[in-house]
């Protein structure tokens, strides 16, 4: 094989390599599905969003219906407003329950809906009225410990 044919050989293959990064990349990074199609928001209210980020998924039964547009903190009531664009494709009961989820090795957070059996359906700027904020690892470590330290204290 000439030194040309060669070259030519390990710069197709480099060029592939650099493709799949990217689309690893984006991958990770959620930047793979903009949707660009027809929307609708919702907000919930959370006490706690842990490590959820803008542009997250919103699952329903696993399949992505939406993604996070907006987080922002709630001065008066203390709680973190999460706003929500669901494709239009997806109606959802009012009385829908939105939890903070935890999938995948990176730990990356979403918000699953667990449907409910109200005729009403929510519309564009309701808001999701059942809600549950993100469990937090070192909580549940530091409530075992306590209650542990509690355990042996009443011991002795």
């Amino acid at each position: 094989m000439s030194r040309t044919a060669l070259d030519l050989w390990v710069g197709f293959f480099v060029a592939i390599g650099l493709a799949a990064l990217l689309f690893l990349a984006l991958k990770v990074g959620n930047l793979t599905s903009a949707s660009t199609g027809e929307t609708y928001a919702l907000q919930a209210k959370f006490d706690n969003i842990g490590g959820l980020k803008v542009r997250a998924a919103v699952k329903s039964a696993g399949v992505v219906v939406g993604r996070v547009s907006e987080i922002r903190f709630d001065p008066e009531a203390y709680l973190a407003v999460v706003t929500i664009q669901v494709d239009a494709r997806y109606k959802f009961p009012k009385d829908t329950f939105a939890t903070i989820n935890t999938s995948g090795l990176l730990g990356e957070q979403y918000i699953g809906f667990e449907v409910g059996g109200d005729s009403a359906m929510l519309a564009s700027g309701d808001a999701i009225k059942k809600t549950q904020s993100a469990v937090v690892l070192e909580k549940l470590i530091s409530q075992f410990m306590f209650n542990k330290a509690a355990e042996d204290g009443g011991k002795k």
